[in-house]
Order: C-alpha cells, then structure tokens, then sequence
C-alpha cells in the first residue's frame, strides 16, 4: 500500500473549476449589485460545487465501473432545495423567482464546464447575464415589473392624511391594500400596502412629501431590498 497515493490533482480539473468558479462569480456579481438574496459567493459557490461533482461523478465512475451519471443526477433536486430557499411569499406577493431559476440555470452550467463542454458553458453564462440586464432594463423601462411595498404616512389630521392617500391613489389609479389607521400621540398614521411599478411608487413617495406628509416606505413583509 501506497504512503503517498498519486496526485489526483491535474491542469485540466484546476481549469475547469476555476472556469465555474468565474463564470458563477460573473453571474453572482450581478444579482450583488441588484442587491439580491443570492450574490456573488453563493452563486459563484453553486457553480463551482456543480463543476467538482460532474468531475468526481465521472472520475468515480471511471475508477469503478459504475453509472457516471448517479452523482450529477442528483445536484437537480438538490439545487431545488436552495432554489425553494430564496422564494419568498410576502403578503400574496412572491419574491425571488428570478434568483430561484438563476441558481437552477447556474448549477447546469457547472456541470457542463464539469463535463467538458465549455463553450456551452460560456455561451449560457453569457446569456443569462444578457437575459438579467437587457430584460430588466425592458421591465424598468415598460414597468411590467411590480413590487410590494408599505407605506406609513403620518399626519395632524386623520382627515387630511387619509384624503391625501385616497387623492393621490385615485390620481395615480392604483389599489391600496390593507389600510389602516392609528394614532401615535399628537399625529395619525395611515398604512396600506401598494403593489405597483418601481416608476409609480416613487411618484408616489414624491406626492405624499409635496404635500407635507411624513412617510416611511419598507418592501413588504421584508427589510430593504428583496
């Protein structure tokens, strides 16, 4: 029996986890920078953990004779499970889809640099990053993209803080969800929900301040950011 077993370490394995590893990384730094749940060390980790279990599932399979795919198979339901982790359900709104069918998309592009196949690899991180910008940039821009968020608006008068929410509302033609009222000493609240465009919320947000309200916005259910 061997003291030292053979290096199993070779140039080829260092380049394709090094490839998962940037290209994870590339997609990762994007959905940083848009302040999402999974950023640049979890994606660029999936990728990777992705690339190193095609190559063992091979390599395994090679030393023993067995099925090379039993091991890779199995990343599919397990990516599910991290993708289910980032979806969020918050007040009938659901948050994080995109980055749930981004871990999906990132754990199958590490498997091909794992496999080999590295310009599909590259090809599909290329076009994912293209499908996160350019159809974002399209969503903002058309505001097919909605977000749930609460408002807190306080006033003197109940009366004309709740007129001023209900004009502003019916100006802007959207829905108040869940409206409350309250009374916080010398001043009265009023807090509902709105689910409508990031465009549509900051005219609003500008609305209510013109007309000396204090207001507090918060992404519903969650802190700042999804």
């Amino acid at each position: 029996m061997e003291l030292f077993p053979p290096m199993d370490l070779d140039v080829t394995v260092v380049l394709k986890l090094l490839l998962a590893a940037l290209l994870g990384g590339a997609v990762g730094l994007e959905r940083e920078l848009h302040g999402k749940p999974a950023g640049l060390r979890t994606n660029m980790f999936i990728c990777f953990g992705s690339a190193l279990f095609t190559i063992l599932s091979g390599e395994m399979a090679a030393a023993s004779g067995g099925d090379p795919t039993r091991i890779a198979s199995q990343l599919i339901p397990g990516i599910g499970f991290i993708g289910a982790g980032s979806i969020i359900r918050a007040r009938g709104s659901v948050l994080g889809l995109t980055t749930a069918a981004t871990i999906f998309v990132l754990a199958s592009i590490g498997m091909a640099v794992g496999a080999g196949r590295y310009a599909t690899a590259l090809f599909a991180a290329l076009l994912i990053l293209a499908g996160l910008g350019v159809l974002g940039w399209i969503e903002r821009r058309l505001e097919l993209k909605k977000e749930l968020r609460t408002y807190r608006v306080c006033g003197a008068e109940l009366d004309v803080t709740a007129g001023a929410v209900f004009e502003i509302a019916d100006r802007h033609s959207v829905t108040l969800h869940r409206l409350a009222t309250s009374r916080q000493g010398e001043m009265y609240e009023v807090t509902f929900d709105l689910d409508t465009s990031a465009e549509q919320h900051t005219a609003i947000l500008r609305a209510l301040t013109e007309k000396k309200l204090t207001c507090g916005v918060a992404t519903a259910g969650l802190a700042e950011g999804e």
